[in-house]
C-alpha cells in the first residue's frame, strides 16, 4: 500500500480570500515503512504573505520571490501522489489550498479527493483521545516523537513528524513497558522512558558481532548440565542443538 504524508504551508488561512500555498511536502510509506522518497516545493504564490502565517513558518515574501509558481510545478506533485492514500492532519484545510490550487489553472483536474484516498489524522487522532489537545505538538508529546527541531512549521518537516505520529498512532504499543501498564498515563501523556523515534543514519558502520570466548562457553555448558541434572533432562537448549546437527 502506498501512502502519501503530506503537509502544506499557505499565505493564510482561507482560499476564498485569496490566500495560495507557498509550500508543499510529502514524505512516501509502502507498505507502512518510509521510502525515504519525499517531494518538497517552495511556491510563489502571487500575493503577500500575512504577517500572522509568517509568524507560525517563518517563510517570507522575499525568500518566495524567485521561486516557480504552482501551475509550473502542479503537474510533478499530482504525479508524485496520484493514486496514494494521503495522510494529513486537519485533511479539509490542505485539501481546500491545492483544489483550489489547480482550480485556479483552468487545468480541469478534479478534486485531489478523485485521484487519492484522504485520511484525516485529526479526526483519527479526536477519535482515540477524545477532550484533549491533538494538534501536532500534543500527539508528539503523547506518543514520544522528537519534534525538538519544530521551532517553526515547515511542510516537510511536519510531514516527517505527522509520518512518524501516524504510524505510532495505527500501529498498537507505542513503548515498551515491562511491568505491562499502558504506554500512557490517564492523561494520555507517553510514560516516562518510553521510546522516541530516533532515526539511524543510511551509512552506519554494521553492529559488531562479539563471539563467546572460550571460559564463556564452557561455563556456559556447566550451567547446562547442571540445569540438566536438576530437572533429570535434557535442556531445550540441547536439544535445539542436536536437532541442528
Amino acid at each position: 500500500m502506498r501512502q502519501i504524508v503530506l503537509d502544506t504551508e499557505t499565505t493564510g488561512l482561507e482560499p476564498e480570500q485569496g490566500h495560495r500555498i507557498i509550500e508543499i511536502g510529502c514524505v512516501e510509506l509502502v507498505n507502512r515503512k518510509l521510502t525515504h522518497r519525499h517531494y518538497h516545493q517552495y511556491i510563489n504564490p502571487d500575493r503577500e504573505v500575512e504577517e500572522g502565517a509568517i509568524e507560525v513558518h517563518g517563510i517570507t515574501n522575499e525568500f518566495l520571490a524567485d521561486k516557480p509558481r504552482f501551475a509550473q510545478v502542479a503537474e510533478e506533485f499530482f504525479e508524485f501522489i496520484n493514486g496514494a492514500e494521503l495522510i494529513i492532519h486537519n485533511a479539509p484545510f490542505d485539501v481546500g489550498f491545492i483544489n483550489h490550487e489547480f482550480k485556479l489553472m483552468g487545468s480541469g483536474h478534479q478534486p485531489i479527493n478523485k485521484h487519492c484516498g484522504i485520511v484525516d489524522t485529526l479526526v483519527m487522532a479526536r477519535d482515540k483521545h477524545p477532550g484533549q489537545r491533538n494538534n501536532l505538538d500534543a500527539l508528539c508529546r503523547r506518543y514520544g516523537v522528537d519534534n525538538s527541531q519544530r521551532d517553526l512549521h515547515g511542510a516537510l518537516l511536519d510531514a516527517e513528524i505527522l509520518a512518524d505520529v501516524y504510524l505510532f498512532m495505527t500501529g498498537g504499543q507505542v513503548g515498551l513497558e515491562l511491568s505491562g501498564d499502558d504506554a500512557g498515563d490517564s492523561s494520555g501523556q507517553a510514560a516516562t522512558g518510553s521510546s522516541k523515534i530516533r532515526r539511524l543514519p543510511g551509512d552506519r558502520n554494521p553492529l559488531p558481532v562479539i563471539a563467546a570466548n572460550g571460559d564463556e562457553i564452557a561455563l556456559h555448558e556447566a550451567k547446562l548440565a547442571e540445569a540438566a541434572k536438576a530437572s533429570d533432562a535434557e535442556s531445550l537448549w540441547k536439544q535445539l542443538e542436536g536437532s541442528a546437527e
